[in-house]
């Protein structure tokens, strides 16, 4: 079952790519557009994996997740400046507020690596039908640099619910941050995925709303 949601799960990111091309226009919010390519690899992979079979091309790709996953997702710290901006928020354009965010963004990148990149040891693991090479050592509850996006995530969401009466980006990251937290047993490894979705919605509607604003 799970091969077939993470099928479909990169199908709704090459739809939420599309989506992302012909409306964003040429906002700095287009980073997003990092982490979208990334998903649409990193469940790619998933849903295929049973297909490749074990051996050296699977875990080549699967090592390739980890990278893409450590070098792209940090970048929605960026989008979380960039979006503040684009909904004309005043203090977001200050140096100071700049430099916070660069300084995140770089942070979460170095948390990345020396956490779950540095010494990692790929190992095979099947689990409901997902054939994949995970950390041999996984670390229990969510990552560090999660942990560091979400928190950027959540401040830009509530400034613009603050300044902008905006609550979709808000609901997204809360929902995010709960399924990250909660272990959900449901008889699948995608619910994760699932909320990690819906964030994306969240932040590409957002990205949209206010890019149409700022070019206007």
């Amino acid at each position: 079952m799970d091969p077939l949601l993470f099928g479909l799960f990169t199908l709704a990111y090459i739809g939420i790519f599309i989506w992302g091309v012909r409306k964003l226009g040429k906002t700095a919010s287009t980073v997003i557009l990092l982490t979208v390519l990334g998903l649409i690899y990193d469940n790619l992979i998933l849903a295929v994996s049973h297909l490749i079979g074990e051996g050296a091309l699977l875990e080549t790709l699967n090592y390739a997740r980890f990278w893409i996953h450590a070098l792209l997702t940090p970048t929605l710290i960026l989008f979380s400046l960039f979006i503040l901006r684009d909904a004309s928020i005043e203090f977001a354009s200050k140096i100071w507020v700049t430099v916070i965010f660069v300084v995140g963004w770089i942070a979460a990148t170095v948390v990345e690596y020396f956490v779950e990149l540095r010494g990692l040891e790929l190992s095979v693991q099947e689990s409901y039908g997902v054939l994949s090479y995970a950390a041999s050592e996984a670390s229990s509850g969510p990552p560090p640099m999660i942990l560091i996006v979400l928190v950027f995530l959540l401040i830009a969401s509530i400034v613009l619910v603050w300044k902008r009466k905006w609550w979709w980006m808000l609901i997204g990251t809360v929902v995010m941050t709960i399924g990250s937290a909660v272990p959900f047993n449901i008889g699948s490894d995608a619910a994760t995925n699932a909320f990690e979705l819906f964030l994306i919605i969240t932040l590409m509607w957002t990205a949209i709303r206010f890019s149409k604003q700022k070019s206007a």
